[in-house]
């Protein structure tokens, strides 16, 4: 969904927009470089995996003016957020987005990436938003976001779309969100510390709703309407310095499409402001009007200096089919692990990791595996722990032609 998932495409080379969907205005500076990749070893799937860098300036220009700025190949979010801009507690943030590849569809159905129903998509626009602090003496802040979008998409065929296959026209989006959030997370592949109760609203409007595919088989809706809800908990023992991480997320929708489903799948942390894990899936695979989501992480340090870390995580998600990409069974489960490296300073933080997706169907039978590989690099790090929102998904999907012809991936 737009948001959530709604970039339903072939490659997710993701900006990571702490940016235009933040709850509050980041007061610490960071400068951040994130990289993740997941390599289904089964079948043929969309190139899953983002790569950006973030940097947040506090006193831009003026002490109560912040940038950011999310920049990956052929794509930009950014915003400059005005504090007190309404009051005391009340802040302004305006945002220009856009680039290539930002907008494109991946269609996969039964566990299969049909690349002949899959096309490009190009797009930017432009956000304002109210971020609205509710319990200023507390240390878990209460933050209210109420956010306009205005975005404009342009479709082109692949090389491999198929000639009788029509493209949705081209078209305009105008997005409302509006939510509460208690506490947030920070924007790491691991958070050491989170606690989050987060509550949205969302409404995306489109101009030329009108069908398209094989003989008009699939509908653009109008308007379509999303809810859902996240609770999230990270912590680390103090002296052992174990860390575990978990969340309960569900959503639902109406008059829901290929563009505004929830859509779940892969294990890219970063690449999704919600993300809707599930190991050893393909990223985004499976599309659902609603959805409920469990889902753990726990590390356990391998050395005395505690750089070295095993980690295990699983899910596990009960769906309720978008119409047209149904399959038999409405519960979803997928397990993994792996090993990390965090430096003295960390800095730098490694992870290389396995999954296995126990319901997910490849050639006619169920159970898929897949590795990853996620990067972090702090250039800037902050001193401070914060309860701030994480980050929503970039669109840009530079690798996408980067890589199209490549066998590296």
């Amino acid at each position: 969904m737009t948001g959530l998932g709604a970039r339903k495409l072939s490659v997710i080379l993701a900006v990571a927009s702490c940016i235009s969907a933040s709850a509050q205005i980041d007061p610490y500076k960071r400068e951040l470089i994130q990289f993740g990749y997941n390599l289904p070893t089964q079948g043929r799937a969309p190139l899953s995996a983002y790569a950006f860098y973030y940097i947040n300036i506090p006193e831009f220009l003026h002490t109560n003016v912040t940038l950011r700025v999310a920049v990956a190949p052929v794509y930009m979010d950014s915003e400059v957020g005005i504090s007190r801009a309404f009051g005391r507690y009340t802040d302004l943030g305006i945002g220009i987005e856009g680039g290539g590849f930002a907008d494109s569809y991946a269609e996969i159905r039964q566990g299969k990436y049909l690349r002949r129903e899959s096309f490009t998509g190009h797009g930017g626009g432009t956000s304002m938003s109210v971020y609205h602090r509710f319990n200023p003496e507390q240390r878990i802040p209460l933050n209210g976001v109420l956010r306009t979008e205005m975005h404009y998409s342009v479709y082109e065929r692949d090389d491999d779309t198929d000639d009788n296959f029509v493209l949705p026209p081209d078209r305009g989006n105008f997005n409302l969100r509006a939510g509460l959030r208690w506490g947030g997370r920070e924007p790491l592949i691991i958070p050491r510390f989170g606690l989050e109760l987060s509550g949205w609203y969302e409404s995306q409007i489109r101009t030329d709703a009108e069908h398209y595919g094989f003989d008009d088989d699939r509908d653009v809706s109008a308007v379509s309407h999303l809810f859902w809800i996240r609770t999230l908990l990270a912590y680390t023992m103090p002296k052992l310095e174990h860390t575990f991480n978990v969340s309960l997320t569900f959503g639902g929708t109406a008059n829901a499409d290929r563009f505004s489903s929830f859509r779940l799948g892969g294990l890219l942390p970063l690449a999704e402001e919600f993300p809707l894990s599930l190991p050893g899936y393909y990223f985004q695979e499976i599309s659902a009007r609603r959805y409920v989501l469990f889902g753990g992480l726990y590390t356990v340090p391998l050395d005395a200096d505690k750089r070295w870390s095993i980690a295990a995580t699983a899910a596990t998600a009960g769906v309720d089919y978008l119409p047209g990409l149904e399959q038999s069974g409405r519960w979803h489960s997928g397990a993994g692990g792996g090993i990390s490296f965090r430096s003295k300073s960390d800095a730098w933080h490694i992870v290389l990791g396995y999954a296995y997706g126990v319901d997910a169907i490849r050639e006619n039978e169920r159970g898929a595996h897949s590795i990853g590989f996620l990067l972090q690099l702090d250039l800037d790090r902050a001193k401070v722990p914060m309860f701030e929102p994480g980050q929503q998904p970039l669109r840009s999907r530079g690798l996408q032609r980067l890589f199209r012809n490549l066998n590296v991936f």
